[in-house]
């Protein structure tokens, strides 16, 4: 009689365990259209209400405004190198006996800061493309295009719970990309920099601002318009100021070459920040974005075959 009652007990139990299962997998698929439905509601809320806009346009006015700062010191210590080599000409030929080849020494560092300056005025230009981008992403068109790729997307993958159109998830995937792309991964590029660039931006950008004003300090000074006193007496006025003029040349000299570990490292902050971290960022994006909608998964189809055995 124990063998009955242990097949009365486990033979029901045996016969549940597949409606348990299915029930299980009922919850979950109801559980996952539910996130994938206030997700997407979430995209439609943010194309129309734009919390990121403006955030991302003010990162991009700052950035900016760093890029036109550093431009304008690289072009005044690009001057005021280019003053110190034009002094061998003028001085070697008026017999004053002192032989000078700073235009030597000083042209590496010189091509550098140009170098810099130019990288620093494409940084700007980047700047304000970005800043283009996000007011064209913000256009209410671009906004209801979205709209409605998520509701036909929506309606297929939740809905009927079919595999919705290889055409229509891509077009809600580029759709997507063209109105938050940019934001985004401004966004994000402005969280790396301030965690892991902040810093070595102010260091730098106060010592070639410094190092442009010695540079300045120790170069002779030009005439200005509409001063009486002619080149030539400008520069004897410099000779006689400062007695040793090698000593001032190589003060000169070491001045600029300072700056070129500074300006090394300024490079590298706004290529960072300007290329290789929106790339990044963008890439990830676009990935993650092809992976939840251009290729979604099929929905679970065990429940009715279960329910059928």
């Amino acid at each position: 009689w124990s063998w009955r009652l242990s097949r009365f007990i486990v033979r029901p139990m045996s016969q549940d365990r597949p409606l348990l299962q299915h029930t299980a997998i009922l919850t979950m698929d109801r559980a996952r259209r539910v996130l994938l439905a206030l997700a997407l509601g979430a995209l439609v809320l943010c194309s129309w209400l734009a919390p990121m806009d403006a955030p991302a346009m003010a990162q991009v006015d700052a950035g900016l405004k760093r890029a036109l700062v550093s431009f304008a010191t690289a072009r005044v210590l690009n001057a005021a190198i280019s003053v110190a080599q034009g002094t061998e000409a003028l001085i070697q030929p008026f017999g004053f006996g002192v032989t000078l080849a700073p235009g030597q020494a000083l042209d590496p560092v010189n091509d550098l800061v140009e170098q810099f300056s130019n990288l620093m005025l494409a940084a700007s230009v980047v700047f304000g493309v970005q800043k283009v981008l996000i007011g064209i992403g913000g256009y209410w068109p671009l906004s209801l295009l979205l709209t409605g790729a998520v509701l036909g997307w929506g309606w297929c993958c939740c809905w009927r719970r079919q595999r919705p159109p290889a055409w229509l998830s891509r077009l809600l995937v580029i759709v997507l990309m063209l109105r938050f792309a940019v934001p985004v991964v401004t966004l994000g590029s402005d969280v790396l920099w301030q965690k892991f660039l902040a810093a070595d931006y102010q260091a730098s950008q106060q010592l070639v601002s410094g190092a442009s004003g010695k540079v300045q300090q120790l170069g002779p000074n030009m005439p200005e318009a509409g001063d009486n006193a002619g080149l030539l007496d400008k520069i004897k006025g410099w000779v006689a100021k400062n007695a040793d003029i090698k000593k001032n040349f190589e003060d000169l000299k070491l001045a600029a070459e300072q700056a070129t570990e500074h300006i090394i490292k300024l490079i590298v902050v706004f290529l960072l920040q300007t290329l290789v971290i929106p790339l990044l960022l963008l890439w990830a994006m676009y990935g993650l974005a092809r992976r939840m909608f251009e290729w979604p998964g099929p929905p679970p189809q065990t429940g009715r075959s279960v329910a059928d055995t």
